[in-house]
C-alpha cells in the first residue's frame, strides 16, 4: 500500500509518500510545495493543486492522508490552511482516491506515542520508522511523512472494522441471528 501524506498550507504544503511492503515502511518521496507570498491566493492554490495532481499521477497511491486544521492558530491562517486542504482533497477526489484526515495530536500519537510530541521528536521518529539516514527536512515534509505513517498504522484497523468478513458489532454480539 502507498499513501500520500499532506501537511497543508498556502505558503508551504508538505508532502510525503510512504509505502508499506512486507510490514516495513519505506519513504518513496517527500518535500514541500512552496508558493510565493506575492501571488494571488487563487494562483497559489492552483499551484498546490497541480503539484499534488502530479504526485498522485507519479506515485499512484492507494489513499491520501491529510492533516486536519489546527484551530489554535488565528482565523486567517486557519482559513488559508483549509483552502489548501480543499485543493488537495479535490485532486484526490478527481482521481477517486479515498482520503483520511487526522488531527495533529493523532499524528503525533501514532508516530511518537504522545499527542504532545515536539517537532524534533516527530522528525526523529519519522527518521527511525522509515530508516532514513538523515533527519527529514524541512519540518513540513517530516510532518507529511508522519501523516502518511499515521494512516498506514490505522489502515489495518479501519479495514477490519469496515470488512464484511469481519462482521458488524451487532452480529458480533449475537443480536442479529
Amino acid at each position: 500500500m502507498i499513501v500520500l501524506g499532506i501537511d497543508p498550507g498556502t505558503a508551504s504544503t508538505g508532502y510525503g509518500v510512504v509505502a508499506q511492503r512486507s510490514g516495513r515502511l519505506l519513504a518513496l518521496d517527500g518535500g514541500v510545495i512552496e508558493t510565493a507570498a506575492g501571488l494571488p491566493l487563487e494562483r497559489r492554490l492552483a499551484t498546490i493543486h497541480a503539484r499534488v495532481g502530479e504526485l498522485l499521477d507519479e506515485h499512484t497511491p492507494s489513499a491520501v492522508a491529510v492533516e486536519d486544521l489546527y484551530f489554535g492558530a488565528n482565523a486567517r491562517s486557519a482559513l488559508a490552511v483549509g483552502q489548501a486542504r480543499g485543493v488537495v482533497l479535490l485532486a484526490a477526489g478527481q482521481r477517486g482516491l479515498p482520503c483520511g484526515s487526522y488531527t495533529p495530536q493523532q499524528v503525533k500519537s501514532a508516530v511518537c506515542g504522545s499527542g504532545r510530541a515536539e517537532k524534533l521528536q516527530v522528525q526523529q521518529m519519522v527518521q527511525r520508522l522509515l530508516a532514513l539516514l538523515e533527519l527529514p527536512q524541512p519540518d513540513h515534509a517530516a510532518d507529511a511523512l508522519a501523516v502518511a505513517i499515521c494512516h498506514l498504522n490505522r489502515a489495518p484497523l479501519a479495514a477490519a472494522v469496515t470488512s464484511p468478513a469481519g462482521g458488524s458489532l451487532a452480529t458480533a454480539g449475537g443480536r442479529n441471528r
